[in-house]
């Protein structure tokens, strides 16, 4: 059963992951269940949450992406559902309708591509699509939300009627509207609008010549608004058929909720999935932000981070333009526990966070920032101790806080247990402090916890040299600048530098020596010691660099070689090939001229075919035969080579050609040539004297021999001095 403390996700700020995370959900609903996101409590449900992730995080790379998954809440519809005798308004018909159709689509989906999502499509086995309550919605409401004419018959008579009376209503406003403007009784504006009901605008002096309704007047008191006789009567019809409509509907809504309310059950898991699936979504996208994986994992309790990022500082370097350092950290049976020691800001406390909250996330079910080939295990209780954590409230010191947490350690720690410690022991008086903080550490070891620590305390680091199954470590500094290079080294304890620090930061040699003689001379020494293998160590990472690139060059070179020998290999055997086939053909050039020497000399033209028959049927018994299909196979093959070879040869040209357009030619500067200058042709290899120089030519001398050369052929091989 896994149970991962809420102190130790405040510590690691997990929340803010979940932040992030939730921020990248495309519904309401998704947000606040990622918010509420926690370890899961068994391995399975970490596996299976794990595998939807990484399945989903797939569907971003292929052309088979799974369909949108956007739908608007039904929570408020549910509830009322379960209320007897309540009903649906039409826009939540329409909401029901909506999911429903998601629904479907992506269950169709699934199962189309089960192959590719097979653990999202098992998690739909439970789920039943319902078509028919769309089809039943659609029959009743359309697409902008109104009940259609056609829902019922009696909605269908009472709309007709409905059209028939406001005709009516219109048709006698208009011969009321006439009458009256013919008789001059209007205003110039005729007519105006009040309480959605159209009325005539009649001048005061002739209101009672009206026959109708007054509804109001002007402000000034000039004009009279009246809704005429006829107009009236028929409103009142009007107001009679659209209460029997409102009826109508509700009769027809209620009837449809009916419909509708056996299956409430179905469309909340319709809800609850698509509500998973969008954390899902939100989870896989955060997994592409931050280049997540899903690494191994085992159950040898092997934990083995490769070039592991912390996300929350990831992003934010990235939106900034910075690097950000990886880290990688090995625990297993035999190295459970490590140090990790070395002066402040060198990104202790980092590291530390960065393995307890990218194994908080795998818990959860979020892929995290590490090499492919790493391999982690799970834990069942994850407790830390990080940061400043004095209580005023409480009334405790930073001390008396920490002895409070070391006692819930030391009833919770077990062997399936990783504990994260920072800072451990201070707080207190170093000498008694670091001897508690010994013995806290002697006893998480011996119950076979695995953990990661940080510290300042010598007697830790020497507890850590000496037991079998715990290993120091050091953020390493830069020896001669001291500025953190912000990577963990394995193996090896680290320095404080604290003399060095302050003697860089300004603090007079004086001082720093009298501080150093205040010191037992063995803790001096012992860091010393330290500080100066932690400088070794920096040179040897240099060094082991330097080798790297060497063995690179020295691999690639030798590849090259093998490429040459290859190919000298190649024309050695085409050679033999060659050499074969010639040999031969001077064997049948000689066997040919000794049977024209012995026809020559004895003119036995029967002996002469018969030794030549003789020789031609031993060469055709060394040659295999080949039919004429066998013959057009080998022909198309030699042209199919041959045309390959050629298209091969033409983009080699094509990619020398435009390699030479590339090259930017730098001419050099034509030397100036004098008297006594050797001189030789561009294209030649005969080196002269220049005897004279006259109109752009030269006479060269070769020795031997003079020649008149035109100067722009001319390239120097020496000056005369």
């Amino acid at each position: 059963m896994i149970n991962i403390h809420d102190k130790t996700l405040q510590d690691i700020e997990f929340y803010t992951v979940l932040q992030q995370v939730s921020e990248l959900c495309i519904t309401d609903l998704g947000r606040v269940e990622t918010l509420k996101i926690k370890p899961y409590s068994t391995k399975e449900n970490v596996f299976e949450s794990l595998q939807f992730t990484h399945e989903f995080v797939s569907s971003f790379y292929n052309d088979n992406r799974i369909p949108n998954h956007g739908f608007e809440p039904i929570t408020k519809e549910l509830k009322l559902l379960k209320i007897e005798n309540s009903y649906l308004e039409t826009k939540s018909f329409q909401k029901i309708a909506s999911i429903t159709i998601r629904i479907t689509d992506i269950l169709k989906f699934l199962k189309t591509f089960e192959e590719y999502y097979p653990s999202l499509f098992k998690s739909t086995s439970s789920i039943e699509i319902i078509p028919h309550l769309v089809s039943e919605i659609d029959a009743i409401i359309d697409r902008f939300g109104d009940v259609k004419d056609n829902a019922t018959d009696a909605l269908y008579q009472l709309r007709q009627s409905i059209n028939m009376v406001r005709g009516k209503i219109n048709q006698s406003f208009t011969s009321a509207l006439n009458t009256y403007h013919n008789l001059d009784y209007l205003d110039d504006i005729r007519e105006s609008v009040v309480e959605n009901k159209r009325v005539l605008a009649v001048k005061a002096m002739y209101r009672r010549k009206v026959k109708g309704s007054i509804m109001g007047s002007s402000k000034t008191g000039s004009i009279v608004y009246i809704q005429p006789e006829t107009t009236f009567q028929y409103a009142r019809e009007l107001n009679n058929l659209e209460f029997e409509e409102g009826e109508e509907i509700d009769k027809i809504l209620r009837n449809l909720t009916e419909y509708i309310r056996p299956y409430t059950t179905a469309l909340e898991t319709y809800q609850l999935f698509l509500a998973t699936l969008d954390v899902i979504y939100a989870k896989a996208k955060y997994a592409q932000s931050i280049n997540g994986i899903l690494p191994e994992i085992n159950d040898d309790k092997v934990y083995e981070v490769k070039e592991a990022f912390h996300p929350l500082l990831y992003l934010s370097n990235k939106s900034q333009g910075k690097k950000t350092y990886s880290q990688s950290i090995v625990l297993h049976p035999e190295n459970r526990i490590i140090v990790i020691s070395g002066p402040n800001a060198g990104g202790k406390s980092i590291t530390l966070k960065t393995i307890g909250l990218l194994q908080v996330m795998i818990q959860c079910g979020l892929l995290i920032p590490v090499h492919e080939k790493s391999t982690i295990c799970l834990f069942d209780r994850i407790i830390s101790d990080i940061g400043d954590n004095q209580s005023i409230e409480n009334h405790l010191s930073t001390y008396s806080y920490r002895l409070k947490q070391m006692n819930y350690f030391l009833k919770k720690c077990n062997k399936n247990t990783l504990f994260l410690i920072d800072e451990f022991g201070t707080g207190s008086d170093p000498e008694l402090g670091g001897a508690l903080a010994e013995t806290f550490l002697e006893e998480f070891y011996h119950r076979n916890a695995y953990g990661i620590i940080t510290t300042h305390y010598s007697n830790l680091k020497v507890l850590a040299n000496e037991l079998p199954f715990m290993q120091n470590a050091n953020m390493m500094f830069d020896e001669k600048t001291l500025e953190p290079m912000f990577k963990l080294a394995l193996g090896q304890a680290g320095s404080s530098f604290t003399f060095e620090v302050a003697q860089k930061n300004g603090i007079p040699y004086s001082l720093i020596n009298r501080a150093k003689k205040k010191i037992e001379r063995g803790k001096v020494r012992f860091d010393a010691t330290i500080a100066k293998l932690q400088k070794e160590r920096s040179k040897l990472e240099k060094t082991e660099r330097s080798l790297k690139e060497n063995e690179k060059k020295k691999q690639s070179e030798a590849d090259k070689l093998e490429e040459v020998n290859a190919k000298v290999q190649k024309k050695l055997e085409n050679f033999q090939e060659l050499y074969d086939s010639n040999q031969r053909l001077i064997y049948l050039g000689q066997k040919v001229n000794d049977i024209s020497e012995k026809y020559f000399e004895d003119k036995k033209k029967r002996e002469l075919m018969a030794e030549l028959f003789r020789l031609v049927q031993i060469e055709n018994s060394k040659r295999k035969k080949v039919t004429v299909k066998q013959k057009r196979a080998e022909k198309h093959k030699e042209k199919q080579v041959k045309q390959e070879a050629e298209k091969k040869v033409d983009i080699i040209r094509k990619k020398k050609k435009a390699a030479k357009k590339k090259e930017i030619k730098i001419e050099k500067p034509k030397p100036i040539l004098k008297l006594g200058d050797r001189v030789r042709m561009f294209d030649g290899k005969a080196i002269g004297t220049i005897d004279s120089l006259e109109k752009g030519k030269a006479i060269v001398n070769y020795g031997i021999f003079t020649t008149n050369v035109n100067m722009d052929l001319l390239e120097l091989v020496e000056t005369n001095k």
